[in-house]
């Protein structure tokens, strides 16, 4: 028997391709047009200008009212919490497998985009376990093979110096082809999860479509999948000539990108749509939990979706292939494994996705 969603794909596909207007750009009387120096027509097929909102507006005056904060709601972990040993590539038994299945097909429906940064390589296969300056760092296991991998195109230094802002929902195809950008780019940011219900309280408005993005060193928001996209690579990416376009056809090519993240959605039982029924009201003003991982990681899925579920603003700290801050989860924890969360709210740190998932569900829920 066929599977009736096959049935949706021409659908989605001519939903894809009707949307760069109504996904793209927010019109000329919400923001004021300023053309910054990018490199037309290197990144994508995208036809509209890139418009950006730069000075005095309440989104950005709202930003810098967050980060000016210095009270936050109180909240502490469940009694007796102790967090579990981490084990790593395993299902515990609390794990739900059903959920895993669905999010390792997510993986293969949307190619593993973003598993590995942009330029990956290996560097050797007979890494030590200290680095030069005699700190452990991180590297693959397998067998009498030791693997470490990086990035031949990415540059450190070009990183954001101050933490970049999305605010977006995960089971919006348009808002995880960003998000697989920033695993490329291996770029570390804050994410602020956006239902119809909340944007007000995050000062977004409605007749605006997700996700956006604000750079507080630039003062710039930038509204639009394709537009956050182009922005990302001119500020943060490598020049063009130093890497394969045909990297990004898995985000670039539009129809594509936005008919299977949208089956992902589907599959995963679209859990960010609106906001948990029970989620804390407050959660919207707690401080960033911090989630190490990546976008298409199985074990880091689940996580990701409740954070987003229950409205609760989080740092992803990018750990694809290849990544830097592999290196700084081993200097910080003595290991890597992902998801890795630190909740500064509780002072909390832990490994093991299903039991996160269930930490979050005791902590920033209302019990009935």
């Amino acid at each position: 028997m066929r599977n009736p969603l096959i049935r949706l794909l021409p659908l989605y596909a001519v939903w894809s391709t009707g949307s760069l207007v109504t996904h793209g750009f927010v019109a000329p009387k919400y923001t004021s047009k300023i053309h910054l120096r990018v490199r037309p027509s290197t990144y994508s097929t995208s036809i509209l200008p890139l418009q950006l909102n730069f000075g005095d507006n309440s989104f950005d005056r709202l930003f810098k009212k967050n980060l000016a904060r210095n009270e936050w709601p109180k909240v502490t972990a469940p009694p007796n919490f102790i967090p579990p040993e981490p084990k790593p590539n395993v299902l515990t038994e609390s794990a739900d497998f059903g959920g895993f299945l669905t999010a390792a097909a997510a993986l293969a429906i949307r190619l593993g985009t973003g598993a590995f940064v942009l330029g990956w390589k290996i560097d050797t296969l007979a890494a030590s376990e200290l680095n030069e300056e005699g700190k452990r760092q991180y590297f693959l296991k397998l067998g009498p093979i030791k693997l470490r991998d990086s990035s031949s195109v990415l540059d450190p230094s070009l990183q954001p110096t101050e933490t970049l802002v999305l605010y977006a929902n995960d089971s919006s195809p348009y808002c995880k082809r960003v998000h697989e950008m920033m695993n490329l780019l291996d770029i570390t940011y804050e994410s602020r999860p956006c239902f119809e219900a909340n944007r007000n309280a995050w000062g977004v408005s409605s007749d605006r479509p997700l996700p956006y993005l604000f750079d507080p060193k630039s003062d710039a928001t930038v509204f639009g999948d394709d537009a956050i996209i182009n922005f990302l690579l001119d500020r943060y990416g490598p020049p063009p000539s130093t890497f394969d376009r045909k990297a990004l056809w898995p985000i670039e090519f539009k129809a594509f990108s936005v008919v299977t993240s949208q089956l992902v959605s589907l599959i995963r039982g679209n859990p960010t749509v609106t906001q948990q029924a029970n989620a804390r009201p407050d959660n919207e003003q707690m401080k960033p939990l911090e989630l190490w991982g990546y976008e298409c990681s199985p074990f880091v899925r689940p996580v990701k979706e409740k954070l987003g579920a229950l409205g609760l603003p989080h740092r992803i700290v990018s750990c694809s292939r290849g990544s830097n801050n592999r290196d700084k989860m081993v200097e910080k924890t003595g290991r890597f494994q992902v998801p890795f969360l630190v909740d500064e709210n509780t002072g909390v740190e832990m490994f093991e996705g299903p039991e996160i998932v269930a930490y979050l569900e005791a902590v920033y829920t209302v019990r009935s």
